[in-house]
């Protein structure tokens, strides 16, 4: 009977505003809480009225649903697949290669079977992608091509971008074209700010700006931000956090996560149930 009040009471706090108690009907529209989906309000005023009182609930709950985001498993690394094959990419960046022409990674595979392909048929070199001629060795030609990415707001341009700039010793450029990379959502150029705000490269240094970046990039499913982000939760001594970090690392094939798991469970810090999950 008590679990039927409490589901009434949550069904009628998300039907009336939490504040004046005002329901959504006619002209009144109701507003969720965005930081917890826990309230309603019917204005800003009764948001910032009963802000007091619901503040801790929020924070606790918004913390919870950052978490069931954070430790979601992804389904594929921040590279994806392969999208010619539609096979998961490698991690390591030495077997796919970057085309200037469309910003495309591409598996080895894949591109030792198009140049196969050619040399059989006697065609000219073309993008396995695209199928645009492979630019020339001149550096302009190249140049000319990966602008035009970047002028597109091609995010993977942008962050090869950055990899240039940085290269050059540029790093406020560097820092501009991960940022523009980041707010179109690619997970490496997320991981790549966290980085220059660790070591305070073309920005100055901000630790909560870098855990956030970081968080991001976890999110996107960068095994490498997944692993530092086990290994920072380990150090803080939140060793429960730090597993599951480093085992959906492990899971996407991070082989410092896998070695970093094998060592706790060696030392008796995880079970076999820990590993297997």
């Amino acid at each position: 009977m008590s679990a039927d009040k409490s589901g009434a009471g949550e069904s009628m706090m998300m039907c009336c505003c939490a504040s004046c108690g005002v329901a959504e009907a006619g002209d009144v529209k109701l507003k969720n809480c965005t930081a917890c989906y826990l309230v309603k309000y019917c204005s800003v005023k009764c948001q910032k009225e009963h802000r007091p009182k619901h503040k801790r609930i929020c924070k606790k709950r918004a913390a919870e649903l950052r978490d069931e985001i954070l430790f979601k498993q992804s389904e594929s690394s921040h590279f994806g697949d392969c999208p010619i094959c539609m096979l998961p990419m490698p991690l390591d960046v030495k077997k796919s290669s970057m085309t200037a022409c469309c910003s495309k990674r591409i598996c080895d595979g894949c591109v030792y079977t198009n140049q196969k392909r050619e040399f059989e048929e006697r065609l000219g070199r073309k993008c396995p992608f695209c199928r645009q001629p492979v630019p020339t060795e001149e550096e302009s030609e190249k140049y000319r091509m990966s602008m035009k990415r970047v002028e597109a707001n091609d995010p993977v341009a942008l962050c090869q971008k950055g990899f240039e700039q940085y290269r050059k010793g540029d790093y406020c450029s560097a820092f501009n074209y991960h940022s523009r990379a980041a707010e179109l959502g690619y997970a490496e150029a997320h991981y790549q700010l966290a980085i220059l705000y660790h070591f305070g490269e073309g920005v100055e240094k901000d630790e909560k700006k870098r855990l956030y970046h970081l968080e991001e990039a976890a999110i996107g499913g960068h095994p490498g931000a997944r692993n530092k982000f086990g290994c920072l939760e380990g150090m803080n001594g939140r060793t429960e956090r730090a597993v599951k970090h480093l085992i959906i690392a492990a899971s996407m094939g991070h082989d410092g996560s896998i070695k970093a798991l094998m060592d706790l469970f060696k030392e008796g810090g995880i079970s076999k149930d820990d590993l297997a999950a």
